[in-house]
């Protein structure tokens, strides 16, 4: 496991921090990403900023608390309804020229505003709500599939609490795992772009989530799941 995904606005900052603090410098093929473009006011308290001169800060900032050189992937956290997208992945592009970010990516949005993104920048990967328990960006996984760029599906348990399905208790007993290892597995076997970014909040936790990789579903269970 090298890629770790992270934004600006977690914390905020405060993310970004401690990953600069605990890996820099960096191990060779460990891939960072993080995301600008969303702005925290408090708990549960979003909204886009997807200005041109805000985000060539929030990647200067970035840059200075991961410290990094260069960003592996920069990702658009949300397209600001306020700013044309070109303007947006505009500034992007001008960061990837100046080799402040190798790659760009989007999060959070439709197979519509992805086609359209793609004629402003190449983009790598895109990051939507997507888990066993929630199918609704099914179509962009799709098209993600189509065009090989990646997909991060994020609240890939399912958000708050653990997935709650009796296929889940079920299928996680005949394994001897948890649901949410389950809930991972199935991810992981759903699709080859899916690449699940579990939080962690413990090392007990991140060692839960890691045994998920070692787990084969039956086509079966898979087909039960889905």
């Amino acid at each position: 496991m090298n890629f770790i995904d992270t934004a600006d606005s977690y914390g905020p900052y405060v993310s970004e921090e401690i990953i600069g603090e605990a890996l820099a410098p960096y191990s060779d093929g460990v891939v960072i990403a993080t995301k600008a473009g969303l702005t925290r006011q408090g708990p549960d308290q979003w909204s886009p900023d997807c200005r041109p001169e805000r985000l060539r800060a929030c990647a200067e900032g970035s840059l200075r608390r991961l410290k990094r050189e260069s960003i592996d992937l920069f990702q658009l956290h949300r397209i600001d309804p306020k700013v044309p997208v070109e303007e947006s992945l505009g500034a992007l592009t001008e960061l990837q020229r100046a080799g402040k970010i190798r790659h760009i990516g989007i999060s959070e949005t439709s197979v519509a505003e992805y086609e359209r993104a793609k004629k402003s920048a190449t983009i790598v990967s895109v990051q939507n709500l997507y888990n066993v328990q929630d199918r609704s960006a099914e179509e962009m996984l799709r098209a993600c599939e189509r065009d090989g760029v990646a997909f991060l599906p994020w609240f890939p348990l399912g958000g708050r609490g653990k997935p709650k399905h009796a296929s889940l208790d079920r299928i996680a007993a005949a394994h001897g795992a948890t649901r949410t290892q389950i809930a991972l597995a199935w991810l992981l076997a759903r699709s080859p772009v899916v690449l699940p970014i579990p939080g962690t909040s413990s090392i007990e936790h991140f060692d839960e989530n890691l045994a998920a990789a070692t787990l084969q579903l039956s086509v079966a269970e898979l087909g039960e799941l889905d």
